[in-house]
């Protein structure tokens, strides 16, 4: 029997990495507080009134993509108007085909989740059941294969994706601590070893602050411990973060842990409150140079000469739009069933404005 060295299977696995790397046409890589696409900053000499937008990265809360809804009393609620039925591998393909006209607009990232997001929006109780981690940590292979559709494209068009991993209305699906690190460790390896993306930053869970999350190496205190974990077992081949709820600023022992801070702008109606948050966050303890994004805020106005979004890039944060749609939900990007489309006002007032802003 052939016996490896600790030393040797490392180097094995890193040499497996590289040969998976080596298929991708899109590498996403951080220097300093800049964000580069294979090798060269983003919006490359752009400035937009005055201000830097030169290695940012301009993203959309698009975290449904992937989704559907194992639960038989709730799945029916999705159903698409034409048909009178869901169809989850309708989602991502519509997904798929709406995903051009994003990065012909200056769009080069979008966070997609494998715990979804409310699909009403904003829930009280959430009984669906949306997750693409099983109880005990294993990944449903079916959302890996429509999540592969969408990254695949994405590294075709020269775009990046936030991946998220977990949700607070569905990570109590997951059955203990050990299936938390344990789906932690096989979206790493599913994202770096078996795919070889490198299009890709992974966010641990969303909002890890928001008091309905079950697990406690979820919340704040220890979710570090996870983003770690995660930074190992890609043996640093995958930058890793997580976000915090709307108005928030980052712990100390996440900055330390982390490549890149996510921020929320939900809630936060002041676009003076924006600059002060990202001021705020560089100054935490560990704090060094390094990439702030916002990658959900659900306020626009771009209209207007203050706005959110002008705010952050007056801070040189980057900027994420979060549409949850109006009083009719589906119109947005968060409530199937989705029309991934530019087909409201609203959506139309954003993608033009990043137009003018990234200079598409």
């Amino acid at each position: 029997m052939l016996h490896l060295s600790r030393r040797s299977l490392l180097a094995l696995s890193a040499a497996a990495i590289c040969h998976a790397a080596s298929r991708r046409k899109t590498a996403v890589s951080i220097s300093q507080d800049q964000f580069r696409i294979n090798g060269k900053p983003t919006y490359k000499g752009r400035t937009f009134q005055g201000k830097k937008v030169e290695g940012l990265l301009f993203n959309a809360r698009m975290v449904q993509g992937i989704f559907d809804d194992q639960n038989p009393e709730t799945s029916a609620r999705w159903a698409y108007p034409d048909t009178g039925k869901w169809d989850a591998d309708r989602n991502t393909r519509e997904f798929v085909a709406a995903m051009p006209e994003w990065r012909r607009c200056g769009l080069l990232a979008f966070t997609i989740n494998l715990q979804g997001g409310s699909p009403e929006g904003y829930s009280r109780e959430q009984p669906w059941i949306t997750t693409s981690v099983q109880a005990d940590g294993s990944l449903r292979m079916e959302a890996m294969r429509r999540l592969a559709r969408i990254l695949d494209r994405a590294d075709d068009l020269g775009m990046t994706a936030i991946v998220g991993i977990f949700y607070f209305g569905q990570d109590q699906r997951v059955r203990d601590e050990e299936a938390i690190k344990r789906a932690v460790q096989k979206t790493v390896k599913w994202i770096v070893e078996e795919k070889g993306y490198t299009n890709v930053l992974l966010e641990i869970d969303n909002e890890c602050d928001v008091r309905a999350y079950d697990h406690e190496i979820l919340k704040p205190g220890r979710v570090h411990e996870l983003i770690l974990l995660a930074k190992e077992t890609s043996l640093g081949r995958l930058l890793v973060g997580t976000s915090f709820g709307g108005g928030s600023i980052p712990s100390s022992n996440v900055v330390k842990a982390s490549d890149f801070l996510l921020l929320h702008g939900n809630g936060v109606s002041d676009p003076g409150r924006i600059a002060e948050m990202v001021r705020k966050t560089r100054s935490v303890e560990g704090y060094r140079p390094m990439p702030i994004l916002f990658n959900e805020d659900d306020h626009f106005d771009f209209d207007k000469p203050a706005n959110n979004m002008l705010a952050a890039i007056g801070e040189y944060a980057s900027w994420g739009y979060f549409d949850p749609g109006s009083s009719n939900y589906r119109d947005g990007y968060q409530c199937p069933p989705v029309n991934w489309g530019i087909n409201t006002d609203r959506k139309k007032a954003f993608f033009g404005f990043l137009k003018q802003v990234a200079g598409a």
